[in-house]
């Protein structure tokens, strides 16, 4: 299986009832979530890029790097966007990564681990973290189908992994990302507390001591 059959697909289509508006158009690290969410599955190597979009489409920012998909039925949940992005894809993706608009922590990294992984024969392939599962998701084609059973409603793959182990590689990815959703004001204060460099600390030599905690993508 070739690593550049690998689609990325985002999943932005939502209202974000919880958060007070559209997460794909909240801003993080200065560039709205929808356009980090493109620049992520891009700098981890999926090509093409599609985007489902929704709630709040009209306001989206030039996304010149991603294809957008529209789901007029948005309001239906997250199964839906999940089955027409995935139909979007062309016939030469092999498999998508499939990420949520409102991770801005993941990285880039777990997502080309997930590529090694399905270069290496998974169909299905899972980021964990801590031992949980959570995103990325890869899922190859031959499971797209299934996702006419158990996408349904709010749930996206995640009964379909559990339906099917048998399928699913589990891919480590503890320290190169982390899975928080953005789903309230507050958690987006949380995920910007975690990427805010702390204080360099520098002795009386002039050294420099704590680094902080930098950027957050490795």
């Amino acid at each position: 299986m070739a690593e550049e059959k690998v689609a990325g697909l985002v999943l932005a289509a939502g209202a974000g009832r919880r958060f007070g508006r559209p997460k794909a158009l909240v801003e993080f690290e200065g560039e709205q979530l929808v356009l980090r969410a493109v620049r992520l599955l891009t700098a981890g190597g999926c090509a093409p890029v599609h985007v489902v979009v929704g709630a709040g489409a009209d306001d989206l920012p030039p996304l010149p790097e991603a294809v957008l998909v529209t789901n007029p039925d948005w309001s239906e949940g997250m199964g839906l966007s999940l089955r027409l992005g995935l139909a979007s894809l062309p016939a030469q993706a092999g498999a998508a990564v499939v990420i949520l608009v409102d991770q801005p922590l993941l990285s880039p990294a777990a997502v080309r681990r997930l590529r090694a992984a399905y270069a290496g024969g998974a169909v299905v392939a899972t980021a964990t973290y801590a031992g949980r599962p959570g995103h990325p998701v890869l899922l190859g084609r031959d499971t797209w189908p299934l996702l006419d059973r158990y996408a349904t409603g709010d749930r996206g793959a995640r009964d379909l992994l559990r339906a099917r182990p048998d399928l699913v590689v589990r891919v480590p990815c503890d320290g190169v990302g982390v899975p928080l959703d953005l789903d309230t004001p507050g958690d987006l204060a949380r995920a910007t507390e975690r990427v805010t460099p702390a204080p360099v600390a520098v002795d009386r030599a002039g050294s420099a001591g704590d680094e902080g905690r930098g950027s957050a993508w490795p």
